[in-house]
């Protein structure tokens, strides 16, 4: 298939595939004699969908969102799987209001591509995994991570950050309100 249209079902932009081209990251990819670049259909099944997840949990990390996407999506293609969607956005990972994340498992994928186990969720990753698994959808993670007491660690340390963005931000919330009062 042509460069423009498998970079269209990797849902990138055509410029991104042309510099992986010349860069070599496109496995089989060849050059005609007339410039046209054509990459082989690595035979994945029309009813397979395979989507890409990346969540960053702040506007400050917007930049590595981005980054994020890239890895998978280069992971999944060496894999031999061909991206249909990217879902990305930037949100706490314990936030169940996840605007991507629903649209995605609403989109019924077959594989879920995710950088970290904690991009998908925060906490439960084993139930969503499971539950995704007896749905037929597989989630395939690049870096499957850290020991058990490593895991505990980031886990409360989430907890504790969590609960300090809540208080704080209601704290800030009153005072603003507080603020207005005195003004009116």
């Amino acid at each position: 298939m042509k460069l423009s249209k498998w970079a269209k079902q990797q849902g990138i932009h055509y410029l991104t595939a042309w510099k992986w081209f010349h860069d070599g990251r496109i496995v089989g990819a060849y050059q005609t004699s007339t410039g046209s670049i054509f990459v082989p259909d690595h035979g994945t099944p029309r009813s397979s969908r395979v989507v890409v997840y990346s969540r960053v949990s702040n506007r400050e990390r917007k930049e590595s969102l981005r980054t994020q996407s890239d890895r998978c999506v280069s992971f999944a293609n060496a894999k031999g799987l061909s991206v249909d969607h990217i879902y990305s956005e930037i949100a706490s990972g314990m936030n169940d209001s996840r605007r991507e994340l629903w649209k995605m498992l609403d989109s019924k994928p077959t594989v879920i591509v995710v950088e970290n186990k904690d991009r998908l969720t925060r906490f439960g990753f084993e139930y969503l995994y499971r539950l995704l698994q007896k749905d037929g959808c597989e989630v395939v993670v690049l870096n499957p991570g850290d020991s058990g007491e490593e895991d505990l660690l980031k886990d409360l340390t989430s907890v504790i950050y969590s609960f300090c963005v809540r208080l704080y931000g209601r704290r800030r919330a009153a005072n603003k309100v507080k603020d207005i009062k005195k003004c009116l």
